[in-house]
């Protein structure tokens, strides 16, 4: 070898150690901010689960949460950790994951039409619904955070289900009857005889699931037609009608306005507020406040 070929491997051989030198310290760099950012996410699900534990969320219990993030400056899964920490390993998180688009006459499902270019293909063209599938854009991140978690269980009504994660998932999930938004045979039935805290962050009482149980319970019972797209017994889609009951929210907040304050927690959540109370106690309420002023 010349001197001047010896002088360019050289040369060549420098280049290369300091570009690994670069390259490691690259990934050092990088490793030590991927490190910095789960011990600040460790740091801030441990504060949320100590701001929610001081709130009143029973460890080991039962909590049906409604939830906005927004400004409450928690992320989706931050609020999910949060939760599954302060309920710990034998608690259960339930949340909305209705799917109101579903249907021929809600809001949702209306709005899609007026903006669908051909609305008799839209409708031709709309999926079945399915429990482990079919998202709940409507809910909120938290709700679809939890929806798509490993091990979460989710109720199969087409319009009105709900999703779980923790202990007691699947056997609060099972049995929801496809007639029956929030009736008895719906797992909102089930979370009242476990006796399930209600979660709402940065929400009203207007979104207030449990009211409905009520709405069952108060005569004179009106009801109405519903019809949702579902999976039939040989796996197509199909139209299903049914008749439960003429669901009606519209004095929700009122309802919650008028909520004993002894059953109810209040106190912060991140840079959010939260309220915290018994199901029982809110259906009970619901009940006689429904049975005075609805007519």
């Amino acid at each position: 070898m010349t001197a001047e070929h010896r002088g360019e491997s050289e040369v060549a051989e420098v280049i290369e150690a300091v570009e690994v030198a670069e390259a490691v310290e690259v990934i050092e760099a990088v490793a030590e901010a991927i490190e910095a950012a789960e011990v600040a996410e460790a740091v801030e699900v441990a504060q949320a689960a100590a701001q929610l534990r001081v709130l009143g969320v029973r460890e080991g219990g039962i909590l049906l949460a409604h939830a906005s993030l927004r400004g409450t400056g928690l992320r989706d899964d931050v609020l999910l950790g949060a939760l599954r920490t302060a309920l710990g390993p034998e608690g259960t998180l339930v949340v909305p994951a209705f799917t109101p688009e579903n249907s021929d006459t809600s809001p949702a499902h209306l709005a899609l039409l007026r903006d669908a270019p051909d609305p008799a293909a839209f409708r031709a063209a709309m999926a079945p619904f399915d429990p482990d599938r079919t998202p709940c854009p409507g809910m909120g991140r938290l709700a679809e955070r939890v929806r798509t978690t490993e091990g979460a269980a989710r109720s199969d009504h087409p319009q009105t289900s709900f999703a779980a994660l923790g202990a007691h998932a699947a056997e609060l999930m099972k049995g929801h009857a496809l007639d029956c938004h929030f009736g008895a045979d719906s797992p909102l039935a089930r979370l009242i005889a476990a006796e399930a805290q209600v979660l709402l962050i940065n929400v009203g009482f207007a979104v207030c699931t449990a009211f409905h149980f009520a709405e069952y319970l108060v005569p004179p019972h009106p009801v109405r037609t519903y019809r949702a797209v579902i999976r039939d017994e040989r796996g197509g889609r199909a139209w299903f009608e049914y008749t439960d009951a003429a669901l009606d929210d519209g004095d929700f907040a009122r309802i919650g306005a008028d909520f004993p304050a002894e059953h109810l927690r209040r106190g912060p959540l991140g840079r959010g507020r939260a309220r915290l109370f018994p199901i029982r106690e809110a259906v009970e309420h619901a009940t006689a406040w429904m049975a005075e002023n609805r007519r």
